[in-house]
């Protein structure tokens, strides 16, 4: 059966809130069914409970890993090698390995498996089926895996490099907690010029709303900003202000620089 079949069984190592972001959208998807999934956990977390409700094994005897057709690697990336060593001789010799942890090359979680491996950096948003996720492999049939799983609940985005991952980690899968702050700031400002603080965080989370629904859309970013941003406008005065300071371009381009240097340290 071909890996990336919904009805291929899934081992998922790991179920911290990325892993179980991407657990829950598999569930709400279809993509796997909870029959067909395997957790690994040293720790109880809601979402496997959920799935085991479901049907998933959670924590099942080392030897139940060989039927696995496909391994998703999601632990934290400083513990990578101590989670998955133990593994490495249980897993089935076709099995196809998908990481979607920052910052660990596929060479070396090759060399320790043996294995074709696929790298996604997917967005927590996966949980609701509207994350995005970037996409890389030099194994083609291990590529194909990797976007099996994540294309019901992601707008797959392929790269040409494995290098790009940890660019695309900070401009996607780190970017909504960077867009997130840049909201509180925004309602920050409202308070200091008057707004109440609940009609300031309640204006500015519909703002991010609205902006979201502008996204959906599929228009250019210009296209949206510009239906806004009439000449002469209150929008326009605010957009000028921020491009004559530069401070947006510099607070974008330190987070995402940070980022990428934070990814490549591990």
């Amino acid at each position: 059966m071909d890996a990336h079949s919904p009805a291929a069984t899934v081992a998922l190592i790991g179920c911290g809130r990325l892993g179980s972001a991407i657990l829950e959208g598999w569930l709400k998807t279809g993509t796997v069914a909870a029959r067909d999934l395997m957790i690994l956990t040293p720790s109880d977390k809601p979402a496997a409970e959920a799935a085991r409700a479901q049907g998933a094994r959670v924590n099942p005897p080392l030897a139940d890993l060989t039927g696995a057709d496909t391994v998703v690697l999601a632990v934290k990336p400083a513990k990578w090698r101590e989670a998955l060593g133990p593994l490495a001789a249980a897993l089935n010799p076709d099995a196809r390995v998908v990481s979607v942890m920052a910052g660990v090359a596929a060479a070396e979680i090759d060399a320790m498996t043996g294995r074709p491996v696929a790298r996604v950096m997917p967005t927590t948003a996966v949980a609701q089926a509207r994350g995005v996720a970037a996409l890389w492999s030099s194994h083609d049939a291990a590529r194909e895996t990797a976007r099996g799983l994540f294309a019901a609940m992601a707008e797959v985005v392929d790269l040409d490099q494995e290098a790009q991952i940890d660019v695309a980690t900070a401009t996607a899968g780190s970017a909504p907690a960077f867009i997130h702050a840049f909201v509180q700031a925004l309602a920050r400002a409202g308070q200091a010029e008057g707004l109440s603080p609940d009609a300031a965080i309640r204006l500015a989370r519909g703002a991010l709303r609205s902006a979201g629904a502008g996204v959906e859309t599929g228009e250019a970013l210009d296209t949206l900003i510009a239906r806004i941003a009439s000449p002469g406008g209150t929008t326009r005065a605010g957009l000028d202000a921020m491009a004559a300071s530069g401070d947006l371009d510099r607070a974008a381009s330190a987070a995402v620089r940070a980022a990428v240097q934070r990814a490549r340290s591990f």
